[in-house]
């Protein structure tokens, strides 16, 4: 009787392996990530009896887990990237000091070409949006700047706070605070609309808002050329709205180039949850995402939805704000390089409808790594470090060279072999726990150009977004 028994358990234990290879490779072929999986189960099993409930909810926790790790802040030590103590800038030009709400606004609609609208320290609480609707010119903007950070705070009430319709006008150093009764009626910290081509912010911190950049064509044409570089843009509570969370909203633009910006805690408590730290979408190209650190969940931990760290194509775009009025594709020739993105409960790279994409050297922690969705799509990856999967959906195109990415299966089994190339992943301690991890030294991006830490890339470089994090920790640019 025991040798048949010891047989039927053995055959109920091959059974069930096997079973579990084939729900492993099921789920592999379907790109369903552990992190996905988890909320879906959490969904269909509430409103049940109780014990279907908790078991939903203990089988989520448990999916969590295996692909996402213990719970926890992640601890963002100072960066290069980021708005820094140095001012930006030093624009010579002509000087038009203001020192009160009133000013600011005559200097806005009295502004010239090379004016430099220099705020007095203090704090300016401004009601209704800022105008700037007075034209610049290339190589002689409107500046408007404190002359060192951390002197002047832009307290902003309004749906927008400053709206730019104009061509050539630069913020630079300031701290800019949403200020609204109601919190979700803050939307843009900027408004950058219409003809308002070579826009440009260096060196903010803006904090509180949906959409902390909205950029978008109208009939007067497209804010093409922009620049947003050195900025810290973060939440510091979930938004309770409907509306678009993406802290730089971009839509119908082109050309713009978005570089060294620390990008956090943008939570959507309302609506369908997702939410977005940076997309370009609406027929727009050329956008280069470039030495960005996102942090989907910082401080703020724990709460449902989805949040997905860069975008080319967003969640798509109504024809009618598509830059050719049918967004054949959402965006071409985007390029996404150096930049570390992590603690992303969705993905960390998704690419929608876009055409052309180059993801380079980027470093993925805790996401659910790169989508490349439909048709339109078409990307290549060279270099990159993934700490999830590369996912292609309904006929996208994928031009997957040389990157260190993990297996979905695996993520089911917790296991996360990228995560241990750094010293302490959980914590954002991401020295190299041994030697870095380097390429052969052919493929696009090797030998080329700066990480994201700023140090130049060697002829044979590491896979991901910098060769040594220690030099993203100097406070010097």
């Amino acid at each position: 009787m025991r040798p048949r028994l010891l047989w039927l358990g053995a055959a109920l234990v091959t059974l069930g392996l096997l079973a579990l290879a084939a729900a492993l490779f099921w789920l592999q072929g379907q790109g369903v990530t552990p992190r996905a999986l988890a909320p879906y189960l959490e969904r269909r099993s509430a409103g049940h009896n109780a014990l279907i409930t908790g078991v939903g909810r203990r089988l989520a926790d448990s999916l969590n887990r295996l692909d996402r790790g213990a719970a926890g802040g992640y601890a963002v030590p100072a960066l290069v990237v980021g708005a820094g103590p140095a001012p930006a800038g030093g624009a010579t030009g002509t000087p038009r000091p203001v020192s009160s709400v009133d000013q600011l606004r005559q200097a806005f609609g009295a502004a010239a070409p090379g004016d430099v609208i220099v705020l007095a320290p203090g704090r300016y609480r401004i009601v209704g949006a800022l105008e700037a609707r007075r034209p610049g010119a290339e190589g002689n903007p409107v500046v408007v700047r404190a002359a060192r950070p951390g002197t002047v705070v832009l307290e902003l009430d309004g749906v927008e706070g400053i709206l730019v319709a104009a061509p050539w006008w630069r913020f630079e150093n300031l701290d800019i605070h949403g200020a609204c009764a109601v919190p979700a009626s803050c939307e843009h910290a900027f408004h950058v609309v219409g003809q308002a081509r070579g826009f440009a912010a260096v060196n903010n911190t803006i904090t509180d808002f949906n959409a902390h950049f909205k950029i978008n064509g109208n009939r007067d044409g497209f804010p093409d050329a922009g620049l947003i570089e050195y900025n810290t843009l973060t939440n510091s509570a979930p938004r309770r709205t409907a509306n678009p969370v993406t802290p730089i909203d971009l839509v119908a633009a082109s050309d713009w180039t978005i570089r060294a910006n620390l990008i956090t805690d943008f939570i959507k408590a309302d609506g369908d949850g997702i939410s977005y730290g940076a997309f370009a979408k609406g027929a727009a190209a050329r956008t280069r995402f470039e030495r960005n650190v996102v942090v989907c969940e910082q401080r703020l931990q724990g709460y449902p939805g989805e949040r997905v760290g860069l975008s080319f194509g967003g969640g798509g775009t109504g024809k009618p704000y598509c830059r050719d009025g049918r967004c054949i594709t959402e965006h071409d020739a985007g390029v996404m390089r150096d930049n570390l993105v992590a603690s992303c409960s969705d993905a960390g790279v998704y690419v929608n409808s876009s055409a052309g994409t180059r993801l380079l050297h980027n470093t993925l922690l805790d996401t659910a790594g790169v989508q490349v969705r439909f048709p339109e799509s078409s990307a290549q990856l060279e270099g990159n470090v993934i700490d999830g999967a590369v996912v292609t959906r309904n006929g996208a195109r994928l031009d997957m060279g040389d990157n260190r990415d993990t297996p979905i299966a695996a993520l089911y089994l917790g296991r996360h072999p990228q995560r241990s190339l750094f010293a302490d992943a959980a914590r954002l301690d991401l020295r190299w726990s041994g030697d870095a991890p380097r390429r052969a030294g052919s493929g696009e991006g090797s030998g080329e150009g700066v990480d994201l830490c700023g140090a130049e890339r060697p002829a044979r470089p590491a896979y991901g977004a910098f060769e040594d994090f220690g030099a993203c920790l100097a406070r010097q640019r």
